[in-house]
C-alpha cells in the first residue's frame, strides 16, 4: 500500500506542470495549427480556408527571403561560434594565469541583451556615427566601411553581432567537456610525437560530441527565436536583407494584424525544428543507450 500511495503523492506534486504543460504548451500549439487553417486577420475566426495561407505564406517573396537569410545566417552563426567557442576554451585549457577573469569576459557577452547588443553594433558601424565617421576623423577620409546599410553585406553583420554575444557560452560548454578529457590522453600522445593541435583535432574533438550537440541545439533555438538583434540592429533591412522568420511572423502578427498568415508562418517553423532536431535526438539517445549496454 505505500507504494501505491507515494505514487500517488508524486503524481499529485507533479499536476501542475502537467497542466502547464499540456495547457501552455500543447494546447498553445494546437491552436496555433487550428488557426493557420482560418481567415483569421486581427481576431481568430472559425472561416475555415486549408491551405490557403500556406500558399500565400509561400507565395510571399518577404518569406522566402527571410528564410533563406535565416539559413545563411543560421549557418555562419552556429559554425562561427563553434570554431571560436573552441578555440576559446582550448585556450583557457592551457591553465593561464587568470583564468577565471578570461573566462569571465569571454562569457559576459552573453548576459547582455540582444537588444543592447544590437544597439551598440548599429551605433558602431553606423556610418554617419561610428567607426567609419572615427576613422575619418583621423584624417583617412578615403575609408569606408558601411556595411550595415550594403544590401548584400548587411547580414554578415549581423551574424558577426550574433557571434560575439553567443561564443561565451560555448566556450563555457566546452571547456567543461575538456576538463572531462583523461590528461593521460596527453601524455600518450606526447609520446607518440602528436603535435598540440592535432592532439585537439583527432583526440579530444571526437569526446566532445555531448558538448557539441547541446551547443547546435542551444544555438539553433537562438537562430529561430532571432528578433530582438534584429529589430535593434537593423530593423530587417536594408530592404529585407537581414529579414527573418522570426521577425517576419511578428510583423504579421501584431503590425499587420494577420493571424492566420502568422500562425501558418510559425507552424511552418516549427515543422522545420521538428524535422532538424528530431533525428539528432534520435541518434544521440541511440549512442548513449549502446554506451549504456
Amino acid at each position: 500500500m505505500r507504494r501505491p500511495l507515494k505514487l500517488l503523492q508524486g503524481q499529485t506534486a507533479l499536476l501542475p506542470g502537467w497542466l502547464i504543460l499540456i495547457v501552455a504548451y500543447i494546447g498553445t500549439i494546437l491552436w496555433t495549427a487550428r488557426i493557420s487553417f482560418t481567415a483569421s486577420r486581427s481576431i481568430p475566426v472559425d472561416t475555415f480556408v486549408g491551405f490557403d495561407q500556406y500558399a500565400r505564406l509561400f507565395r510571399s517573396n518577404r518569406w522566402v527571403q527571410s528564410v533563406e537569410n535565416m539559413l545563411l545566417y543560421g549557418s555562419l552563426f552556429i559554425l562561427g561560434c563553434l570554431i571560436i567557442g573552441f578555440l576559446l576554451a582550448v585556450l583557457l585549457d592551457q591553465k593561464v594565469k587568470g583564468e577565471s577573469v578570461f573566462r569571465t569576459i569571454f562569457l559576459y557577452p552573453y548576459a547582455v541583451s540582444f537588444v543592447v547588443t544590437g544597439l551598440v553594433w548599429q551605433w558602431v558601424l553606423n556610418p554617419s556615427l561610428g567607426l567609419q565617421k572615427a576613422v575619418r576623423d583621423l584624417g583617412f577620409e578615403n575609408f569606408t566601411f558601411d556595411w550595415l546599410v550594403d544590401r548584400d553585406r548587411a547580414i554578415y553583420v549581423l551574424t558577426g553581432a550574433a557571434v560575439w554575444q553567443a561564443s561565451g557560452l560555448v566556450m563555457a560548454l566546452m571547456l567543461a567537456g575538456l576538463r572531462g578529457v583523461d590528461g593521460d590522453l596527453w601524455k600518450a600522445a606526447r609520446v607518440d610525437g602528436a603535435s598540440a593541435p592535432r592532439y585537439y583535432l583527432r583526440v579530444v574533438l571526437p569526446l566532445l560530441k555531448p558538448s557539441i550537440f547541446s551547443s547546435v541545439v542551444l544555438l539553433g533555438v537562438a537562430v529561430i527565436k532571432s528578433y530582438d538583434l534584429v529589430v535593434a540592429m537593423t530593423s530587417g533591412g536594408p530592404g529585407n536583407a537581414t529579414e527573418l522568420p522570426a521577425k517576419f511572423i511578428m510583423d504579421y502578427l501584431f503590425g499587420r494584424q494577420n493571424l492566420g498568415l502568422a500562425t501558418a508562418a510559425s507552424v511552418v517553423l516549427l515543422v522545420t525544428v521538428i524535422a532538424v532536431l528530431a533525428p539528432l535526438a534520435y541518434v544521440q539517445s541511440q549512442r548513449a543507450r549502446r554506451i549504456r549496454t
